[in-house]
């Protein structure tokens, strides 16, 4: 059975909209039934609609007959590390304040396309006779943050370190947490209004963080999303690393021998990993997939070129801040940008093009197929509809940048007039 609602991080849309109350609860009475779980466990970000969708996601959950915890505002990876059977995290990720999105973990992990399928199944299924109770619960973000500085804090004395928390479930969390290991701390991002989430700032935006890291004579930056899985950095000159050249400075630095990616990881990064043994293994775009291929692989590290870092050592999914401490610590008094350089990117050409249709024509396929036979082993060409939004995102990799731009822009053409 096909999906509806499940895209490739939960339930995602505009609130009041593609996503309201009434649906975000039946996705929670479905999910408690399908888990049978006798407790769940719920975080939320900072938008303001989060508040709402929490109270109907507790009803959800009470009416399967289990109990809800209601943490408030909290990272994702505090969720995951908390919900012991089934968790619940309330956010739209990296998308503007106008979205929200309901997304599930069980013990740990991120649900399966077929556990996601069952679920959908579910969506009608009525309450039960004896329903659980709702709580709310003080202390989750205090104890997240002990977890992660004993598990993946360093001594960061002397680093000057700007942080950009998005207005978003870091804001109270993030800047203690480089203070408390010593770092000197510039902080922004950190006012939460309930409707600047992902706003000119955090890991969709570095521009300010940029300018913040050069004006301030900062070491480096670290920027994360509205909901704290991803993470981006700039480094001292004010340039940015994306999440290629981050995970390549952790995989050398952490000795490990497997590293799981994904398609739209830079060719550069698969040249290095063969230069250092270290293999790698591919997935479709997601964290979650990549999660998948760790289990499968026993790996321990991975992540994606958008800032989704994994390091399942003490860990259960990806965290932004335990990323940021992990790239820290792995500097050795080393400026950012030499540590950076060791990955030699292909250069690359991307584009997103809101459509109507999210249904990839014959045209497209076929374009994208020649394309990949032009480029051969010295680039490729992508073409994916995006899990959460509507648009078409393009990526074009060539060993020169002008071949790049340009096959970019006609493809973005193509997809424009086809659908558009």
């Amino acid at each position: 059975m096909a999906r509806r609602y499940f895209g490739t991080d939960g339930v995602r849309g505009i609130y009041g909209e593609a996503l309201k109350p009434d649906l975000a609860e039946r996705l929670a009475r479905a999910a408690t039934l399908w888990s049978g779980a006798g407790e769940v466990f719920v975080g939320r970000d900072t938008r303001a609609s989060g508040v709402e969708l929490a109270d109907a996601v507790g009803r959800g959950i009470a009416s399967a007959g289990a109990n809800a915890r209601l943490g408030g505002v909290l990272p994702t990876p505090a969720v995951a590390l908390e919900a012991r059977e089934l968790g619940v995290v309330i956010s739209a990720s990296h998308n503007p304040p106008e979205y929200n999105g309901v997304k599930f973990f069980r013990a740990g992990a991120k649900l399966t396309d077929q556990d996601e399928e069952a679920i959908e199944a579910l969506l009608n299924a009525p309450a039960v006779d004896q329903e659980g109770k709702v709580v709310e619960v003080d202390g989750a973000a205090e104890a997240y943050l002990e977890y992660v500085l004993e598990h993946f804090g360093s001594d960061l004395n002397g680093l000057r370190v700007a942080v950009d928390c998005a207005h978003g479930a870091y804001s109270a969390i993030a800047p203690g947490a480089f203070e408390r290991l010593g770092a000197e701390v510039g902080a922004m991002g950190v006012d939460p209004n309930g409707g600047n989430i992902n706003l000119g700032c955090g890991a969709t935006d570095t521009m300010a963080l940029e300018e913040l890291v050069v004006g301030g004579g900062y070491d480096l930056g670290v920027a994360f999303d509205g909901d704290g899985d991803r993470m981006l950095a700039v480094d001292e000159r004010g340039e940015p690393l994306d999440g290629d050249q981050i995970l390549a400075i952790l995989a050398l630095d952490l000795g490990v021998d497997l590293v799981a990616v994904t398609n739209m990881t830079n060719l550069g990064f698969h040249a290095l990993m063969r230069e250092h043994g270290i293999r790698v293994v591919t997935t479709d775009v997601g964290d979650r997939y990549v999660l998948e291929a760790l289990d499968r692989e026993h790996g321990l590290l991975g992540g994606e070129e958008s800032g989704h870092i994994i390091y399942l050592r003490d860990h259960v999914s990806g965290d932004g801040l335990a990323a940021a401490l992990l790239l820290c610590a792995a500097l050795h008094g080393r400026p950012l940008s030499e540590a950076a350089a060791v990955l030699e990117r292909y250069p690359q050409a991307k584009e997103n093009v809101r459509v109507r249709s999210k249904k990839i024509s014959p045209a497209i396929r076929e374009a994208v197929s020649e394309l990949n036979a032009e480029l051969g082993n010295g680039g490729r060409a992508i073409v994916r509809p995006s899990g959460t939004e509507p648009v078409i995102r393009i990526l074009v990799e060539a060993e020169k940048e002008q071949v790049a731009d340009d096959a970019c822009a006609s493809l973005a053409a193509l997809v424009e007039r086809e659908l558009g």
